[in-house]
């Protein structure tokens, strides 16, 4: 079971971190994602990473300010945000890579945490 916490509402260029923390046993053995779903859009891949924590991918779009990291020792996946944009407001979500390492699309997770809502006013 998955869990989004750390959303809020913040201005332009603040930073924000979320969490995602997982319950059971297996978290280590899992790559992890992060996907949004801004309003009236379809969920999209923001980042992943690799259940050793030291292979990571990003959607263009946040690469060089979001940073994914995980803590295998207190299973919990965290995002942290820097520089944050309008553009970013959504639900973020994290989920269990189901499909293996590589793939963005969302038929590749599964097990999905409630969301957590991120607002960037300008």
């Amino acid at each position: 079971q998955l869990q989004a916490s750390g959303g809020g509402l913040v201005q332009a260029g603040d930073s924000l971190r979320l969490s995602c923390a997982a319950s059971g046993r297996t978290f280590s053995r899992h790559h992890m994602g992060w996907f949004r779903q801004a309003p009236g859009k379809e969920r999209g891949f923001v980042a992943a990473i690799h259940m050793s924590g030291v292979r990571k991918d990003y959607a263009d779009s946040v690469k060089g300010r979001f940073i994914v990291s995980r803590d295998n020792v207190k299973n919990t996946l965290y995002l942290q945000m820097n520089s944050l944009e309008p553009e970013d407001t959504a639900v973020y979500s994290c989920a269990v890579n189901v499909r293996g390492w590589g793939r963005r699309g969302l038929e590749a997770f599964g097990y999905w945490g409630q969301g957590t809502l991120v607002t960037v006013s300008s």
